[in-house]
């Protein structure tokens, strides 16, 4: 279709062949998401429904058993119980506050909200606090995306640095960076996402898989809130869990930012399978590949004598729906 679309349209822009692609894209993110809605819904409504009934039975058998309490006060304790568990001041046993508030507690908070992942369990209920938080993020969220930006491209040259000494000593450039890269991606599985598990299952007393869950949701910046660092009132945090948590949030979400781009640039469509379209000076079309020459060799560094790209001058053949290469003399 983009070809036919490149043969008769006028000298010039070739225009409607990125549209296929862009419906494909929206077509193929709402099938995801359709796919997600489908399997959250088939998984977690049976169990939110069964939860729910039974929170209900637990309520009216604790009405029958305790005659002196009515409906509407059992339910102003709950919202009691919960608004005190948002504010880190619930009382269980001899424990009256989880010290969220504190200095570590809102040193936590300050890398969660810059982070961006907003866990949800934690919020400030003062104005002047509220305020505060907006400008805080305000400036907090850039300078937090330039120091990712930072520690990935650091992490990124030490990989080229790595590969390219492995290069020279092995004479096998190709095989040195394959080595390299997989010794990266494993090395940052190793340290952000399956060893740290270990840790919460220690601290927390979560399982293995729950601590991996926490693990992927927060270096993820999702974020739910369902399992969050240093919330049960019964176990007691040395002083240093939450500063190595944040530490290590810090560098798994440059890392994570990696793998991600990565995964990204395999799901973008490969250049070399868009045509780029040689118009000539008689109005015939060629295609040639995205990584070719304009004469079939690799990928050129510079334009051919005689041609010309509409537009800003770029290295490689732009994009059908954006400008067209012209060939030949000038008439």
């Amino acid at each position: 279709e983009c070809r036919r679309r490149a043969r008769e349209a006028p000298e010039g822009r070739v225009w409607g062949c990125a549209m296929p692609s862009t419906w494909l894209l929206l077509l193929a993110y709402l099938t995801y998401l359709a796919l997600g809605t489908g399997v959250f819904w088939l998984l977690e409504s049976p169990a939110a429904h069964d939860s729910s009934e039974r929170f209900q039975r637990d309520k009216w058998a604790l009405l029958r058993n305790f005659t002196c309490l009515d409906g509407p006060a059992l339910d102003s304790l709950i919202r009691g119980v919960i608004q005190a568990y948002q504010n880190g001041d619930i009382v269980l046993d001899n424990t009256t506050s989880m010290g969220r508030w504190e200095f570590v507690g809102s040193f936590f908070f300050s890398v969660s909200t810059i982070t961006t992942i907003g866990y949800g369990n934690l919020s400030p209920r003062t104005m002047g606090a509220r305020l505060f938080c907006i400008f805080f993020a305000l400036v907090g969220i850039p300078l937090n995306l330039v120091v990712l930006n930072r520690l990935g491209h650091l992490m990124q040259q030490g990989v080229h640095s790595c590969a390219r000494m492995l290069g020279v000593t092995w004479k096998d450039p190709a095989k040195a960076r394959w080595l390299v890269g997989s010794s990266a991606l494993l090395s940052g599985l190793l340290l952000f996402l399956l060893l740290p598990p270990l840790l919460f299952s220690h601290v927390e007393g979560w399982s293995y898989v729950e601590g991996f869950y926490f693990s992927f949701i927060t270096l993820s910046t999702v974020g739910f809130g369902d399992y969050v660092i240093g919330m049960n009132p019964s176990r007691n945090y040395p002083l240093w869990y939450k500063n190595t948590v944040s530490l290590w949030i810090l560098f798994g979400m440059a890392w994570l930012a990696l793998i991600i781009k990565l995964i990204l640039s395999l799901l973008e469509a490969p250049r070399g399978l868009y045509p780029c379209y040689c118009h000539s000076f008689k109005g015939n079309f060629k295609p040639r590949s995205w990584r070719q020459s304009l004469d079939g060799g690799a990928e050129p560094h510079s334009p051919q004598p005689g041609c010309y790209l509409e537009g800003p001058v770029i290295m490689n053949c732009p994009e059908p729906s954006v400008q067209v290469s012209h060939c030949g003399k000038d008439s």
